[in-house]
């Protein structure tokens, strides 16, 4: 079929002969004078071999055998195809040129005083020789001593001329209307062609810019299949995962969540919808990075896509403000349990006392309070361990964090791993909400862990790894914690004898000996007891509502005298009960408090260490039984019978069956 371009050429050329047909085999002179014989294929089938060399080809190569079977088949020694430049369109630039072998670089040929004008305006230009003599200003063309030139414009879509298609030469072309539909059929394909190219092109721009797009997006993307299989990612999901580029399609998102129970529930849900093409709502999750582990808390939106098989997803880090939040919810619950402590402690003030044995403790506080060691505080139960842990932590740099104490009798062994270490929600039954444990409060500070004896075997493990690595796990999570606390640990046991019989490990034993200070009974210690009575008498006067002016000077000597088997907790309780009962303003405490066993006064005699176990025991077995009565044998909250005695409840179950008291003896 003949192109309206082929018409036009019917009518009028650049040429002036092209009506008539010439012999293609004719001998036409060459450019030095002599004659030389041309051999291009015959017409009928010149188009069919430039169609059969081109037919499996498309853009850039399709254009390249173009001109390379044009020269063939014309027997030609150049071709090309080139494009109008614009917006100017005063020259062509080759997008495929041919001349005895490929010609890489492209060329730019003025179109002003060359055939190529008259083909530039929609015209087929077929000039069989003499070329130079019409347009002598043709540089181009004069460098090579062109004679020929056969042209064919490249009409795009909208009719516009976008380029052509041209076959030049030193020796006389094939001439004739069959020879100008070769190149003008071809130039159709070729316009189509450079079309293609230049949509490819813009597509490939396109497509960068969107590709720079996704991926230096601040928020990351991934391209996943339903099973979670990454396909592709953008940079910033890749950072935040702490993936390698070449790890993302080997990747499963399932393999990065959290072990947490719900985590996994939420994901699993979300993603049982996208196989079914229904999107979901943002859910948070949290996610482990495959390089470090460490966890990062995101928010996950996916979107089905119509194949049902793949997902495209969008995850915004929000991990800042998860730690936020949980430091906020730390702090609160640090503040709430800092102000318990306040309300339940008791004479956080200086230690009291001038004996030489409470200023060997004050020596030894002054000496290892600086400092980061672990410290060991041993004595009898109400001799004041806490408040030397307490002295301990002031005399730190830490004494700006948190001192965080805990009663390891004062719990049921299955609860004290979580008091220590906090759980996950959903650790264990009953578990309804995240805990977090005294180690993450005490993060900076100091942690307390008194009647340290009574820990479980189980949880000596996991003490034992803070203190050699300062790491643990809470309850039901596999995240591991970083903290930096000192501890204190304080017992009334004797810990190598616990060593000895299985119940305490050694190795946790020599980690918290590092330091220990031997906080000495109030019998060794009997000329401080004037001045924790008139210390106490002030503190319980001022509380109480009452004014004390003095202490019987009597009660002073059997104060002095008495043994005191629950130390300077004992003297407290009974200086406040004085204080209760007292209607003067001069404290007097009856002498049978200080009654012996036998019944006689114990105000001249001065009980010694070697006082028999049996009237000490007894003593105490009193004492015991009439806080009980007073409480009608109440023995937890504030009104019991521990909180009268200032022993902890665990504690006084243990003394009321090392004493045989029963509320009903047996018969």
């Amino acid at each position: 079929m003949v192109s309206a371009a082929s018409r036009a050429f019917s009518r009028r050329s650049c040429g002036g002969d092209a009506g008539r047909r010439r012999d293609p085999m004719s001998q036409t002179p060459a450019p030095d004078g002599s004659s030389a014989e041309r051999r291009p294929l015959p017409e009928s089938e010149a188009l069919l071999a430039v169609i059969e060399a081109t037919a499996r080809t498309t853009g850039e190569r399709f254009l390249e055998a173009l001109v390379r079977e044009l020269t063939r088949v014309l027997d030609a020694r150049h071709a090309f195809v080139a494009e109008v430049v614009e917006p100017e369109r005063t020259a062509l630039r080759t997008r495929a040129w041919w001349s005895r072998g490929p010609v890489a670089a492209a060329q730019t040929w003025p179109l002003r005083g060359s055939p190529c004008e008259a083909v530039s305006n929609g015209e087929v230009c077929q000039l069989p020789a003499a070329v130079l003599d019409r347009f002598p200003d043709s540089e181009p063309f004069g460098a090579m001593r062109i004679s020929s030139f056969l042209g064919a414009p490249l009409v795009a879509a909208t009719g516009a001329v976008v380029g052509m298609l041209a076959v030049f030469d030193e020796r006389r072309l094939p001439t004739g209307t069959r020879w100008t539909e070769l190149p003008n059929v071809l130039a159709a394909r070729a316009a189509g062609e450079l079309e293609r190219i230049d949509i490819e092109r813009r597509l490939r721009e396109s497509e960068e810019r969107f590709r720079n797009l996704f991926d230096e997006a601040p928020i990351a993307y991934v391209y996943e299949e339903t099973s979670s299989r990454f396909v592709s990612a953008n940079r910033s999901f890749i950072r935040l995962l702490g993936l390698r580029p070449e790890e993302v399609p080997e990747t499963y998102g399932l393999s990065l969540l959290a072990p947490a129970p719900d985590v996994q529930e939420r994901v699993h849900e979300s993603l049982a919808a996208e196989q079914v093409g229904v999107e979901r709502g943002a859910i948070e999750i949290e996610l482990r990075r495959k390089d470090d582990g460490r966890p990062v808390w995101v928010q996950r939106w996916s979107r089905p896509e119509p194949d049902g098989r793949h997902t495209r997803t969008m995850l915004i880090d929000i991990t800042a403000r998860v730690l936020a939040e949980r430091e906020k919810a730390r702090l609160q619950q640090q503040n709430r349990y800092l102000q318990e402590e306040i309300r339940t402690s008791f004479n956080e003030g200086e230690i009291v006392g001038t004996s030489p044995a409470i200023r060997r403790v004050l020596a030894q506080i002054d000496q290892v309070g600086p400092t980061d060691a672990t410290v060991l505080v041993l004595g009898e139960t109400g001799t004041g361990k806490e408040l030397v842990a307490h002295a301990l932590h002031d005399r730190s740099r830490r004494k700006g964090g948190p001192l965080i104490k805990l009663n390891c009798a004062a719990l049921p062994t299955g609860l004290v791993e979580s008091e220590l270490f906090g759980h996950e929600k959903g650790a264990f039954t009953g578990a309804t909400d995240k805990r977090v444990g005294r180690f993450s409060l005490a993060d900076g500070g100091t942690i307390f862990l008194d009647e340290i004896g009574e820990m479980p075997h189980e949880v000596q493990i996991k003490l034992l790894r803070v203190l050699q690595e300062r790491s643990f796990e809470a309850v039901g999570s596999a995240r591991t914690q970083k903290v930096d606390v000192r501890v204190i640990a304080a017992t009334n046991r004797d810990l190598q004898k616990c060593v000895e019989q299985g119940t305490f490990r050694a190795d946790l034993f020599y980690r918290l000996n590092v330091f220990p200070i031997v906080v000495p009974p109030l019998i060794e210690r009997r000329e401080d007891i004037p001045l924790l009575v008139h210390f106490f008498v002030a503190k319980y006067a001022a509380k109480i509502g009452r004014q004390i002016d003095a202490v019987d000077r009597t009660t002073m000597q059997r104060l002095q005298a008495y043994a005191w088997p629950g130390n300077i907790r004992e003297l407290e309780n009974v200086i406040e009960r004085a204080i209760i009962l007292e209607r003067g303003t001069t404290l007097s405490i009856d002498g049978e408090v200080f009654r012996t066993p036998s019944g006689g006064p114990s105000g001249d005699h001065r009980p010694t260490p070697a006082t028999s176990a049996a009237s000490l025991a007894e003593a105490q077995r009193r004492h015991i039984l009439e806080a009980l009565r007073a409480t009608n044998w109440v023995i937890d909250g504030e009104s019991g019978a521990a909180r009268r005695l200032g022993l902890q409840p665990s504690t006084l179950r243990g003394r009321l069956k090392k004493l045989g008291i029963r509320r009903h003896p047996a018969p």
